[in-house]
């Protein structure tokens, strides 16, 4: 038998009968089958004689075999049959996140309820030290029941030659589902399973509120700490399925039953604070009942399902406002007309409206008064305001462009150079780009070699700094900000003694730092100045993504 006269009809190993053709995947086959022996719907991935891949798929089979928490659809049997190679898998009726996005994003509950499933499945599975592999909008289903299911655990990576895979992998690709299912677009640059392509900002993707209003602000923070390289507002990455599932737990509950009622999403949301209380939200209906017979559908990695209920389908309904208050402490009828006011509550109105006007009378007097105060008569300036003596103009807080920069690693204790062809990165505007010291050996300063190395910064022309924000990769970065010493800091100098520190940070961790000057500080030249890198593998090592000067 090869795997060309497996066909509708033909009796696989003597127990299972093809009943159709679900998808083919780089000439494996994917079929329908029924098991003849308990009478069940099974699925049977099918590969040619002398297949490279086979070795793979009895690997994978093996892993997914040991898998015991129910969302895995289970392998149930792997071996060979006249030369071809056959891997049979529990059929579950359903229909795959794939299918239900290409209506229409989830809600926030919904999503969120959704990936908390999968990411515990993930957490369990993940400590017995395998992985899926394969997560994607096609592996992930929604059963007649609305329970969610995963396909193809370990199988389906084997299939497409991907390999086992590892936690990390199937982590951030949970951060896409999730994104995927708030927003309706992909976190990737090209179109996917059938969705389009997230928007991008400044080199970086643009968060799931960003793309679609509505979005729960934790579940938003949840998908940047999942995808964004860094996350933003210095919020630690999510990189692990247990860090996950309880990050979600918080947000959504832990309730295993699937979401109906929009009235609890609102509630569980609201205790949790991942929305605004202003935001406005309709009660949910709950799902329409099943027809008996729904069509049939084939989802892309030839898992066929029924076209049952999905929480992207369930409408809302409107809920009706309460009829007005009589005044009373019960409610107006539609039809009762509104009492006129009685003279006594326009009098309260009229007493109500002169106060008012006294308390603006009275802030303006105390307002005329703090401005007379703040042109205090000096002795020395002849009764009239005093003005600042300094000639430096004011800060705006606007970025200062940097018209170039240079690694900074003066001998004798330095070499003259710490990657110089990559310290462009560090002003791109992109945090996925960066610029990376030597690695040394030893301690963080350095080794003990030298007192530390650096980036200059040239903005062109004397420039008024009032902040400079450094963003950091790797925990325990010390770092100063220095300029030239003395009156000209139009020149830079060439020995580490030239500079002068005016703001310095201790052991900070991953992510934006911002450095303040101690005082007012005009000059062309800033000196970023790391002091003690963070360890990586074989030693130590200090990494900048981004330097923002500001005026």
């Amino acid at each position: 038998m090869s795997n060309q006269t497996v066909s509708p009809g033909a009796l696989l190993a003597g127990r299972y009968r093809i009943a159709e053709l679900l998808a083919e995947i780089d000439g494996a086959r994917v079929w329908r089958a029924v098991d003849e022996v308990l009478s069940r719907a099974v699925v049977v991935d099918v590969l040619p004689v002398g297949d490279p891949r086979t070795n793979l798929l009895f690997d994978a089979a093996r892993r997914a075999a040991a898998a015991a928490d129910p969302r895995f659809l289970r392998v149930l049997d792997c071996d060979m049959f006249e030369g071809v190679t056959y891997c049979v898998r529990e059929w579950a009726g359903g229909r795959p996140l794939e299918r239900m996005l290409a209506s229409g994003p989830l809600t926030g509950q919904q999503a969120g309820w959704l990936a908390r499933e999968v990411s515990e499945a993930l957490e369990h599975l993940h400590r017995t030290g395998h992985a899926h592999g394969s997560i994607s909008p096609s592996t992930v289903v929604v059963t007649d029941a609305g329970a969610i299911k995963v396909v193809g655990l370990a199988t389906e990576a084997a299939l497409r030659s991907a390999g086992p895979g590892s936690a990390e992998q199937d982590v951030y690709a949970l951060g896409e589902l999730l994104y995927a299912s708030l927003t309706g677009r992909w976190p990737g640059p090209t179109p996917a399973w059938g969705l389009q392509p997230a928007p991008v900002e400044h080199g970086r993707l643009m968060s799931p509120r960003q793309v679609r209003a509505g979005v729960p602000r934790s579940l938003d923070d949840i998908s940047d700490r999942l995808l964004a390289d860094p996350p933003r507002h210095h919020a630690p990455p999510i990189t692990s399925a247990a860090g996950l599932s309880a990050a979600l737990s918080g947000v959504v509950g832990s309730s295993h039953e699937p979401p109906n009622q929009m009235d609890e999403t609102v509630q569980v949301a609201r205790q949790n604070g991942s929305i605004d209380d202003a935001t406005q939200v309709v009660p949910q209906a709950p799902p329409p009942a099943l027809d008996p017979t729904p069509p049939a559908y084939q989802s892309s990695n030839g898992h066929a399902e029924t076209a049952a209920y999905s929480p992207a389908e369930a409408r809302p309904a409107r809920r009706q406002a309460p009829p007005p208050s009589n005044g009373n402490g019960g409610r107006r009828r539609a039809d009762e007309p509104k009492r006129k006011g009685s003279w006594g509550g326009r009098i309260l109105i009229l007493l109500a409206i002169l106060a008012l006007l006294s308390v603006v009378a009275m802030a303006q007097f105390l307002l005329k008064g703090a401005m007379n105060n703040d042109q205090t008569d000096d002795p020395g300036t002849g009764g009239q305001p005093t003005q600042s003596t300094s000639s430096k103009p004011p800060a705006t807080g606007a970025a200062a462009k940097i018209v170039n920069a240079k690694d900074f690693d003066p001998e004798p204790a330095g070499n003259g150079e710490e990657h110089p062809e990559d310290v462009k990165n560090t002003y791109d505007g992109k945090t996925s780009t960066n610029w990376k010291t030597m690695s040394y050996k030893g301690k963080p300063n350095f080794g003990g070699q030298k007192p530390g190395v650096g980036i200059i910064y040239d903005l062109g022309a004397l420039t008024p700094v009032s902040k400079v924000v450094v963003t950091l990769e790797g925990d325990e970065t010390s770092l100063e900000i220095r300029v030239p010493k003395g009156d000209d800091k139009s020149t830079s100098p060439s020995a580490v003694n030239g500079w002068e520190p005016i703001a310095t940070e201790a052991d900070q961790p991953e992510g934006a730092v911002t450095l303040t000057p101690s005082a007012p500080t005009e000059t062309r030249y800033v000196l970023v100045w790391l002091t003690k890198v963070p360890k990586v593998d074989g030693g130590y090592k200090g990494t900048i993504s981004e330097v923002s000067i500001q005026k």
